[in-house]
């Protein structure tokens, strides 16, 4: 049986966390920060865990993240 791939663009945006969730980067900060507000500017610094509905998709994408 051959092995599955890991899609490249997932194994370089996504880590797995020791608990099995995906922590990503916050999203939305690339550009027009003029329009955004302070609050969303620093709500939005480092990063998060995502939502169980996405964890799932980016799962499959990663089938040997553990």
């Amino acid at each position: 049986m051959p092995k599955m791939k890991t899609k490249s663009s997932a194994k370089k945006r996504f880590k797995v966390t020791a608990s099995g969730s995906i922590k990503s980067t916050q999203a939305g900060k690339r550009h027009g920060m003029i329009k955004r507000s302070r609050k969303f500017i620093r709500n939005a610094r480092g990063t998060t865990v995502l939502a169980k509905a996405d964890e799932s998709t980016v799962k499959s994408f990663m089938p040997y993240s553990g």
